[in-house]
């Protein structure tokens, strides 16, 4: 098991792997950040942005939280999308939830989690309940499951597109598109859902 002394060695080990792919890369990112696209996904360790993608660092500005939500009273996920749009005018930012979403299963099964965990998971139970019907006509658990992790990101793909930024972004003329896909744990690929923004 790792310690926390030991991730200081896999940090010196991965350096040096970088530097020897490409002696340039961290003098370069000293110097400033110019990534294409923002990432929003699930804060699950099973799913690293940059890894799954093939990206290098510098290459995808990430945020991260339970069931990759985006709330319009969340002003944390709200700056980074306003910095990555009108800052580093990314030209696509990506909405990324996976199969197996224990946040989305514990609000599909309406569990007891606890705490501010179960306060920001009560946006996915309130979507289970918006889409009731739909979901009510698959009889399996693990394949509702796996819709309703669909339909959470279909749901923050539109609320991104409904945020003042992007809308404010659209009218300047700024190419920005918004996008939603699922990453499978089970193979490691990503899914697109097609649910794809570009404008107003």
């Amino acid at each position: 098991m790792p310690t926390f002394q030991s991730l200081f060695q896999n940090n010196r080990v991965w350096a040096k792997n970088k530097v020897d792919q490409d002696p340039t890369l961290f003098s370069r990112l000293v110097k400033q950040q110019n990534p294409e696209f923002l990432w929003i996904g699930c804060s699950d360790s099973r799913v690293p942005a940059n890894e799954i993608v093939g990206l290098m660092p510098g290459e995808l500005f990430v945020h991260r939280n339970l069931a990759n939500l985006v709330l319009h009273t969340d002003f944390n996920c709200l700056s980074v999308i306003q910095f990555a749009v009108e800052s580093l005018k990314v030209r696509d930012i990506i909405v990324c939830g996976h199969y197996e979403c224990s946040g989305v299963a514990h609000a599909m099964k309406k569990s007891d989690v606890g705490g501010l965990p179960e306060s920001w998971l009560r946006h996915v139970e309130d979507l289970a309940m918006k889409k009731q019907c739909e979901l009510s006509e698959i009889s399996c658990d693990a394949q509702r499951l796996t819709k309703l992790c669909e339909l959470n990101v279909q749901e923050q793909v539109r609320n991104v597109s409904r945020t003042d930024i992007l809308r404010n972004a659209w009218r300047r003329g700024q190419h920005v598109a918004v996008h939603g896909v699922v990453y499978d744990l089970a193979d490691g690929l990503l899914h697109d859902l097609n649910v794809s923004v570009t404008g107003l």
